[in-house]
């Protein structure tokens, strides 16, 4: 009842800080993990689609939540749990709707391209199919981007903001104009380029761009005093 305007707020702005500190090391180990396991996830598809030249690999993409979930819980599991906080509900919002965002986007554009290609094929007009399919991996890239971003604007993180914009708007203007195919067409065989196109430039793309986006920042956050 006798503080000040002045000192009621110098104390809920140091515990925000307080808060974001302490949810920066939790979300920093967040990012490392989830970074990681994209990693391991794209080489092992990568691999696999090598070896036996089978696309119904691409779904162990759906792994990754549960491994994400999985891996974080149980590191965490006897570590004393960060307070609720509304730095910590923003930070933890931002992923739940990128989350919602995500699936639905990949659920719907496998039925639409499914439709298209049904369609395309049953009026002999491939280029039809080619020119309207959606490209998932771009666009997943691109919402993991602006929600790395947003995170570290959240937390008041550079590192994050900076990462979060370059592996996000990076990764989708790399693969919208086919940087890497126009190396590969110009350095190799016709024939390792279409194993390479459909088994381990998408899934080393995205390997790559979750090390900037997600890994990178994670491991900055987690070192940070």
């Amino acid at each position: 009842m006798n503080l000040t305007a002045e000192r009621s707020l110098e104390i809920i702005t140091g515990q925000i800080a307080q808060s974001r500190k302490a949810v920066s090391k939790e979300a920093g180990f967040s990012l490392f993990n989830a970074g990681l396991c994209i990693i391991g996830i794209a080489i092992l598809i990568s691999i696999c689609v090598s070896l036996t030249n089978n696309m119904v690999f691409y779904l162990l993409y759906a792994l990754i939540p549960i491994l994400i979930i999985g891996i974080d819980r149980y590191v965490k599991r006897n570590q004393p749990k960060v307070p609720v906080s509304f730095v910590g509900t923003m930070v933890d919002k931002t992923w739940q709707t990128f989350g919602i965002f995500a699936l639905s986007f990949c659920v719907l554009s496998i039925l639409f391209n499914k439709l298209m290609l049904n369609g395309a094929q049953a009026g002999h007009n491939m280029e039809v199919y080619f020119a309207t399919q959606i490209h998932i991996f771009r666009i997943i890239l691109l919402l993991m981007g602006m929600a790395v971003t947003i995170n570290g604007y959240i937390l008041k993180s550079r590192w994050l903001v900076w990462c979060g914009i370059i592996g996000g708007i990076g990764g989708f203007f790399w693969q919208s104009f086919g940087v890497t195919d126009f190396f590969l067409t110009r350095s190799l065989p016709i024939n390792y380029c279409v194993t390479i196109h459909n088994a381990i430039a998408p899934n080393l793309l995205v390997a790559l761009f979750a090390f900037i986006g997600l890994t990178l920042p994670g491991w900055m956050l987690k070192k940070q005093k």
